[in-house]
């Protein structure tokens, strides 16, 4: 379970991909790269497809056209369990932290570990559950029911059982929703904590201005159902494109 960086072209590599619901044609030709150890931040407006995208990426969504290469496998290629297998290396961090609520923090963070047993070979459960829950400062709430828990908490759980598996890649959906706007810094931090920890290239799906500026290496905009703008965040900032200048405002 090394957490090196791995040498891929891309992590994520995205090209012309197309996914509709209906007639409601989502994602237009969207395409992105991520480079190893990279956090990329997707901002786009309500309803402009950003979930959608990270569904996508780890294959809980099927596209209807383009190119979807992660961690060099084709993603709409692949067998149930290749499709699996390939999960194992993504870390999913859900919008609502997506814990279970009868299962304590230790049972939540070790519910992964013990649905791919091979990839922690070596490893005591025990000492990862800890590892990650130290990471994330919160080792103190490992037998606490997720009730018991503050929403800021909740998303350093969630992150903890995102990182336990030591991902390659981590995708983020709205990590600071619902928080207020101190402990969201502090969830952003924390997220380059792990990158810099854990050397994983990162897709952060937000909302948040401040999340996007400290999270992201670069910054995408998704506008149109594609990747209308993108550059560093000061970069994005001065454009004077009326839609890039409306995340702003």
């Amino acid at each position: 379970m090394s957490s090196d960086a791995q040498t891929y072209p891309s992590v994520v590599s995205i090209r012309n991909l197309h996914k509709s619901f209906g007639s409601n044609h989502v994602l237009r030709g969207f395409h992105l790269d991520v480079a190893a150890g990279e956090n990329v931040a997707v901002m786009g407006k309500s309803g402009s497809g950003k979930s959608v995208l990270i569904k996508c990426i780890i294959g809980l969504e099927p596209i209807d056209e383009g190119q979807l290469i992660v961690l060099g496998k084709d993603v709409p290629k692949l067998s149930v369990r290749e499709l699996d297998a390939l999960r194992a290396d993504v870390g999913f961090q859900f919008q609502g932290s997506a814990l279970y609520d009868s299962m304590t923090v230790r049972e939540n963070l070790e519910f992964p570990l013990r649905r791919h047993l091979e990839k922690i070979k070596g490893y005591r459960t025990e000492d990862l559950v800890k590892e990650a829950l130290e990471n994330v400062g919160l080792l103190n709430a490992i037998d606490l029911l997720p009730s018991e828990l503050s929403g800021g908490m909740k998303k350093r759980i969630a992150l903890a059982r995102t990182i336990i598996m030591r991902p390659k890649l981590i995708l983020y959906d709205e990590p600071t929703s619902g928080l207020d706007p101190i402990t969201a810094r502090e969830i952003s931090r924390l997220i380059v904590d792990i990158q810099k920890q854990y050397q994983a290239a990162s897709v952060v799906i937000t909302h948040d201005l401040a999340c996007a500026r400290i999270t992201g290496n670069r910054l995408v905009i998704l506008a149109d159902g594609n990747n209308y703008a993108e550059g560093k965040y000061e970069e994005v900032e001065r454009m004077t494109d009326p839609v890039v200048h409306s995340f702003f405002t």
